[in-house]
């Protein structure tokens, strides 16, 4: 194995040579190219043709790259509890609060492209990180308070997702059992074997360097998560039909209404409503991910224009799935709509067909683990370089030959702490099993504060929108209407952990 240098080319910006330093992207492996006669002769030419304005080479994402790493951080594990989320609002508020959060995370998004860049919006200097974007705009205090909310909310992601992941594994073990033995056997059995099932896949895709290298891991689980969506559409428009008609009420779920955690109370009818809120901000949560899938289109066009376009087109075509999923799961269940609408559906037939849309659940949230976990990935990568900058362990880079792939670039420090997140996440996903909740409180904890409260302070430090000014009111209103929904969906989610606890044993989950 050969040790490779990891210094980065100097950076250019407004003509100025700097001399970078920079290791959030020290992974990359800078391809000399062949350089003609006329290159040679101008190599400054050659240079701009390889290197982006930061000194980076040159990125290479694209609208259709951007809207794929877009659809798969949205449309993730929440889809599966729209159904759940509608049946505890009911017909009026649920699919009304439903496009509410979509026009908020649209405004709020393309506020926060506008941040990618400090100053001129095409030639400014750009902010590789949230935090960046934070840090540059605002400042102070407000840069960690950032990084400890979205790093948290990343690391609570890969949690939910897991946790996810297990169940669509178990729904095919079991409805192969049921059928395999005529009906007879319920086939109960433990979630942790398929949740470590996971973990180590995990670990695996958790080797690859960096967000650029995952553009096709995006992809695959895009047209993943259009394929199970499809599938809940589908059999849920079945089972409406084979009910003869639509369930469900103006209000939502029914005081008295018998569900598998007991009798619905009014005290609970409210707390439930209230985890509903949080379920649908986690169907929407990506922002906190935005400012690093930016970082990866190429200009020109400018970077906000083409961030824009993507984030328009991913979360109108989001919302359309969401309200079909959503409301056709709720008139097919009712009031006793599933938190994971495929896992309604039971041991139905065709059972194949549900076997095919849980493995594609498998497959997108392999992909979705990896878009949510790279900015936390990079972020102490570039951190621990920063702080042991002269430790091989920490910094020297290996290369290790793979057949049919090429050279893969070794770092140790890589190996063993992305082996460590993985498996803490899974330790804790074995401990913590309730899908709905953890749901709901990481859609609370993330909403406000990474999709509404940083983006409209940054645009309104940015734009130096006057204090008092009718555009400074609307955007603070804006924000403390959230803050308001935030606080309610925290509440409704924490009481239903407190529910779930009355009768939970640590690693001994089963369904």
């Amino acid at each position: 194995m050969l040790q490779r240098s990891r210094t980065l080319p100097s950076r250019i910006h407004h003509g100025a040579v700097e001399e970078r330093h920079d290791i959030r992207h020290y992974l990359q492996v800078e391809v000399q190219p062949k350089v003609t006669e006329s290159e040679a002769i101008n190599p400054q030419s050659s240079y701009i043709k390889c290197f982006d304005d930061d000194g980076r080479l040159k990125r290479t994402g694209t609208f259709w790259t951007s809207a794929s790493h877009i659809i798969t951080a949205v449309i993730g594990s929440g889809v599966l509890s729209l159904a759940w989320a509608i049946a505890q609002l009911g017909w009026v508020a649920g699919p009304s609060v439903l496009l509410l959060f979509a026009l908020v995370n649209l405004y709020t998004s393309n506020l926060l492209a506008m941040c990618y860049r400090s100053g001129d919006p095409v030639t400014g200097q750009r902010n590789y990180t949230y935090m960046d974007a934070i840090k540059a705009n605002l400042g102070g205090r407000k840069v960690m308070l950032c990084g400890l909310v979205q790093y948290f909310n990343l690391f609570g992601v890969a949690i939910g997702y897991t946790i996810a992941s297990s169940v669509s594994m178990m729904a095919i073990k079991r409805s192969n059992c049921y059928h395999k033995s005529g009906g007879k056997d319920p086939c109960h059995m433990s979630s942790n074997g398929y949740m470590i099932t996971f973990g180590i896949i995990e670990v695996i895709f958790s080797q690859i360097p960096d967000f650029n290298q995952v553009w096709w891991l995006s992809i695959v689980a895009a047209v993943m998560s259009f394929t199970y969506s499809s599938v809940g559409l589908g059999l849920g428009i079945g089972k409406i039909v084979g009910n003869g008609g639509f369930k469900g009420s103006l209000l939502g779920i029914s005081i008295g209404t018998v569900t598998h955690a007991g009798t619905v109370t009014p005290t609970q009818k409210m707390w439930r409503s209230m985890q509903a809120l949080g379920a649908i901000a986690f169907a929407y949560s990506y922002s906190l991910v935005l400012i690093e899938i930016q970082d990866t289109i190429r200009s020109p066009p400018a970077e906000h224009k083409t961030m824009k376009k993507a984030t328009v087109f991913s979360i109108a075509l989001t919302t359309v799935f969401y309200l079909l999923c959503g409301c056709f799961g709720y008139a097919a269940f009712g009031d006793l709509a599933p938190g994971n609408l495929l896992t309604g559906f039971g041991f139905y037939n065709p059972y194949w067909l549900l076997d095919i849309a849980n493995v594609a659940i498998v497959v997108h949230l392999v992909g979705a683990f990896q878009v949510y976990c790279q900015p936390l990935f990079a972020f102490v990568e570039k951190w621990s370089a920063q702080r042991w900058p002269k430790s091989d362990f920490v910094t020297a880079e290996y290369d290790i030959p793979i057949p049919f792939h090429g050279v893969y670039q070794l770092n140790l420090f890589r190996l063993v702490w992305r082996t460590i997140f993985v498996i803490i996440t899974t330790l804790i996903s074995m401990l913590l099993p309730f899908f709905n909740d953890v749901v709901g409180i990481l859609g609370a904890f993330g909403f406000w504060p990474l999709t509404v409260y940083f983006p409209v302070e940054m645009y309104i430090a940015q734009q130096k929108i006057g204090k008092w000014s009718s555009r400074w009111v609307g955007l603070k209103m804006l924000s403390i209407s959230c803050l308001l929904v935030t606080i309610a969906a925290a509440v409704g989610s924490v009481a239903g952990v407190v529910l779930d606890l009355k009768t939970y044993k640590p690693f001994k989950t089963s369904y």
